[in-house]
């Protein structure tokens, strides 16, 4: 028996609303709606525009719902860490702000000041990130608009919240606040309170999995839903949906969920929360299942994305396959930069900042197009290598291949360049893992599917075939000194 759902999947610079056609033997996507996301520019700072996403996600929806009426489920995912504040009439305060804004850059150590920075790892496994959950909700605080929130929700659980009227906060996605125990998987009613903030506004948590409630009758009639057409949680963070659609077949595997940011790292039944792992900023977010998703953030396509973007802003048209194959026939070497320099972290004039990040440094500048190109991606590929390599030691975990997946998994320069750095095969695709390991939770809900991660990852790797990259180097694993 094969099943349709759909899933509605928001990335930091595009959406989609697909539809998963889901059985035992069976998993396929079928696309409906694609459309851009990113962010807005207004007096006080930078925004998402989630009110037009919403919209959008609503459009796409119905014409799944009427192209298949069968769909039973709905699941969202998106990116991780913003938040919406809603008012006594459950509606924002405001669009919500965008990561990349810079009004978090004075509560990092006014909050290090009330909580050290060991101790809050140890409280929330977190990598340090100047825009995590909880430096938001300071400025919140500082600001003044917590005293007029009455609930908080990140942004899979908005549009969830708006489609059936239940407000939850799916435990994945959760776990990127800083504000979730590490230990237990619950909010830290101590940590939130030494921080100051307001508990009452947290709402109730779930696991992926879970029935969030049937569609608002206004929301049906709108869709042209059905009355048992339920919104399900996935894993609501987009990288843990991704990781469950990885087609690994052994467990020795790393990953990079590629996209606007590359997520790297592995999975684990526990966290690590040595100092060591502290110091290297690797973080212990929630996955499905009690998964561990022990990862490092890279900066990932949007050093390319944003240059892009810088040379369109003149006038030009850019094919980015041509930009690609300029840089794969590069044959000089190429400067690399450090892909993990906060410098790179705004929106604007990448190229720019690339070029000085070189000059001050007193490293000769890459002098063509496709040579500042060819430099993000090696950067990039090293900056992976890398990450898997920490990763391996850090966990203790044995690492043979690596699953490259999300739109870093067309990159074929990438691929290639991540293999020979690493020393180990990059097994690139599928490109919509997200959306696949948001059905696949889905199915398992409604009884479609069974078993656990292994289990769907076997359907995945039954409907998909990886690209093999493999390396040219003479490495074949990367293995900790204490595997």
């Amino acid at each position: 028996m094969t099943e349709a759902v759909a899933a509605v999947d928001l990335g930091a610079t595009s959406g989609r609303v697909m539809v998963g056609h889901v059985g035992p033997n069976d998993l396929r996507l079928e696309p409906i709606a694609r459309f851009a996301n990113g962010p807005v520019r207004a007096a006080d700072g930078l925004h998402w525009d989630v009110s037009t996403l919403y919209s959008r996600v609503r459009a796409g929806l119905s014409v799944a719902l009427q192209q298949n009426p069968g769909i039973r489920s709905i699941g969202i995912d998106a990116w991780a860490v913003d938040y919406a504040l809603l008012g006594g009439d459950n509606q924002p305060l405001g669009e919500p702000f965008h990561y990349r804004d810079d009004r978090t850059a004075s509560e990092v150590d006014a909050t290090h000041a009330i909580v050290a920075p060991a101790d809050l790892y140890r409280a929330n496994g977190l990598q340090h990130l100047p825009f995590n959950t909880l430096f938001q909700l300071a400025a919140d605080r500082r600001s003044g608009a917590l005293a007029h929130a009455r609930s908080f929700l990140l942004i899979p659980d908005l549009l969830g919240f708006w489609l059936t009227g239940t407000a939850v906060a799916e435990r994945s996605n959760a776990s990127t606040t800083g504000l979730v125990s590490v230990a237990t998987g619950e909010w830290d009613d101590a940590l939130i309170a030494r921080l100051g903030l307001p508990r009452g506004i947290f709402p109730r948590l779930v696991d992926a999995g879970t029935r969030v409630g049937a569609l608002l009758p206004t929301v049906a009639a709108e869709l042209g839903a059905g009355p048992d057409v339920v919104v399900t949680a996935v894993g609501s963070h987009d990288t843990a949906s991704a990781v469950v659609a990885i087609p690994a077949t052994r467990d020795d595997f790393a990953y990079i969920s590629c996209g606007t940011w590359g997520l790297v790292g592995v999975e684990l039944e526990r966290s690590i929360l040595s100092e060591a792992s502290r110091l290297a900023n690797f973080t212990n977010e929630g996955g499905v299942d009690g998964r561990v998703r022990y990862l490092h953030n890279v900066m990932g396509l949007w050093l390319l994305s944003e240059s892009v973007r810088d040379w369109e802003a003149d006038g030009e048209s850019i094919d980015l396959t041509d930009l690609l194959a300029a840089a794969a026939a590069v044959t000089a070497t190429v400067p690399t930069f450090d892909a993990n320099d906060p410098i790179f972290l705004a929106p604007g004039d990448m190229t720019g900042r690339i070029e000085a990040w070189f000059r001050e440094r007193g490293i000769r500048v890459p002098e063509s197009r496709a040579e500042i190109v060819r430099s993000i991606v090696e950067s990039l590929a090293a900056a992976f290598a890398g990450a898997v390599a920490s990763a391996a030691e850090l966990s203790g975990k044995t690492v043979s291949v690596i699953h490259l997946v999300g739109g870093g998994s067309q990159n074929s320069l990438l691929c290639q360049l991540t293999a020979d750095r690493s020393g180990l095969p990059v097994l690139a695709g599928p490109v919509e893992a997200t959306a696949m390991g948001n059905v696949l939770i889905q199915a398992r809900a409604l009884g479609v599917v069974s078993g656990g991660l292994e289990s769907l990852r076997a359907i995945v790797a039954a409907a998909f075939q990886p690209t093999v990259f493999q390396p040219t180097g003479s490495r074949t694993s990367v293995t900790s000194a204490r595997a």
